[in-house]
């Protein structure tokens, strides 16, 4: 069965290895949305990218989203790729009819956006246990949290430190984790 995504960037923009996920996700039978939340900007570090998030404003990002998620359908699958996780969860949280939500290397506790998980929407969450923003930041006490009080909630820790370390075309690759990261997508997709 195939599956309606709505596939969030992280905060360097919509890279090479943001479109490569989206086609490996389309060559897997799913539809594939990729707004692009920055307006056409893609930064060389994450340091520009998230400071640029910051001038525009982390609101305006999810607003962003929120838009381009206006004229979809109600069944959507929200990913949320670090900076992503922002407008993805939000839409999964709160726009009707979400089919399920992948969550990578960011998850903010549900309160931000209500007052708990949906039930019935079932969510990932993938990150490297010492990642410095993931693990260290508080998302992976967040996500631990959501899943100890989500029925259909998993967690998927990765052994390393990269922040990104599923885009193909950035020094923070890790092709093994990555790899095991698309095939527990794909085996989630393929579950809805």
């Amino acid at each position: 069965m195939s599956a309606e995504i709505l596939l969030f960037h992280h905060a360097l923009g919509v890279t090479a290895g943001v479109r490569d996920l989206a086609e490996a996700l389309r060559r897997a039978g799913h539809t594939v949305h990729v707004p692009d939340l920055y307006e056409g900007r893609v930064f060389d570090s994450l340091d520009a990218g998230v400071a640029y998030a910051q001038e525009v404003g982390f609101g305006s990002i999810v607003e962003r989203g929120e838009r381009a998620a206006g004229g979809l359908p109600a069944g959507l699958v929200y990913v949320g790729w670090s900076l992503g996780v922002l407008p993805a969860q939000k839409l999964a949280q709160t726009r009707p009819g979400a089919k399920g939500a992948l969550l990578f290397e960011s998850c903010v506790p549900p309160t931000e956006f209500g007052d708990a998980w949906p039930q019935g929407v079932p969510v990932q969450i993938h990150g490297m246990d010492a990642d410095e923003i993931f693990a260290g930041e508080g998302d992976l006490d967040a996500a631990r949290a959501l899943v100890a009080s989500t029925a259909d909630a998993e967690l998927f820790l990765y052994p390393g430190k990269q922040h990104l370390f599923a885009d193909n075309g950035l020094p923070s690759y890790d092709e093994r984790a990555a790899a095991l990261l698309t095939e527990r997508v794909l085996a989630f997709l393929g579950r809805l």
